[in-house]
């Protein structure tokens, strides 16, 4: 594949992730909004409308403005890694990693009562153990196929040509 082809299929599959989630974040808190946990497949899953000012697990819930700058910088990482990915299984894996960490990001810094203040709209409840979204299915699969890759010795770009050494005369 070109690098042209790569960056559209990078960002083509960020802004899948990025829509599919909002969607369902917007479906989530019209469905969802004052109804208990809805179980589905037994107890192993759920629905519920929870909002999460924190990162993983409610971590950070007191320093929302920090996560967002952080959001923010991961955003701006994921965009240069976006632009230098040379192979299909890696912009696979960024573009995924990049839709995730943007629409948590439109999260903090568009839903809350001041820009940068908002919380994390979850909604998928795993057994009790913790509410995700879509956006984290994104995230940890693309976590997960980076670990893969690179124990895989997949490389991320073609590697450097090494400099032609100097003549002597």
């Amino acid at each position: 594949m070109t690098r042209r082809t790569l960056t559209v299929l990078t960002f083509s599959l960020a802004a899948f992730w990025i829509a599919l989630d909002q969607l369902t974040k917007l479906w989530a808190e019209t469905a969802l909004v004052g109804q208990p946990r809805t179980p589905i497949l037994g107890g192993w899953f759920g629905l519920v409308l929870v909002y999460n000012p924190g990162a993983a697990f409610g971590l950070g819930a007191g320093f929302v403005w920090v996560l967002t700058v952080i959001a923010g910088i991961a955003v701006v990482v994921l965009i240069v890694a976006a632009l230098r990915t040379h192979t299909f299984w890696w912009s696979l894996a960024i573009g995924s990693m990049l839709g995730g960490a943007v629409s948590h990001f439109f999260d903090r810094l568009l839903r809350g009562d001041t820009i940068g203040s908002g919380k994390i709209v979850d909604f998928i409840d795993y057994g009790g153990f913790f509410v995700g979204n879509v956006a984290d299915i994104a995230l940890v699969g693309a976590a997960i196929g980076s670990v893969l890759l690179s124990f895989l010795g997949v490389p991320f770009s073609p590697a450097e040509r090494p400099k032609p050494e100097p003549t002597q005369k």
